[in-house]
C-alpha cells in the first residue's frame, strides 16, 4: 500500500511530500494509538509537535 501512495505523488507538478506516522498514547487504556498523514514536507514539523 505505501508503495501505490509513493508512486502517485512522484509526478513533476507535485510538491515534495512525506507520510508521516505519529504514535499517541491512549489515556484511557494505555494502549499506542498510531495516526498516518501524507501532506506536504514543510508542515511535518508541526505536525509532529501537536
Amino acid at each position: 500500500m505505501a508503495k501505490k501512495v509513493v508512486a502517485t505523488l512522484k509526478d513533476a507538478s507535485s510538491k515534495k511530500m512525506a507520510k508521516v506516522v505519529k504514535m499517541n498514547k491512549s489515556p484511557k487504556s494505555g494502549a499506542y494509538i498510531f495516526e498516518e498523514k501524507v501532506m506536504n514536507a514543510d508542515d511535518v514539523d508541526a505536525f509532529l509537535k501537536k
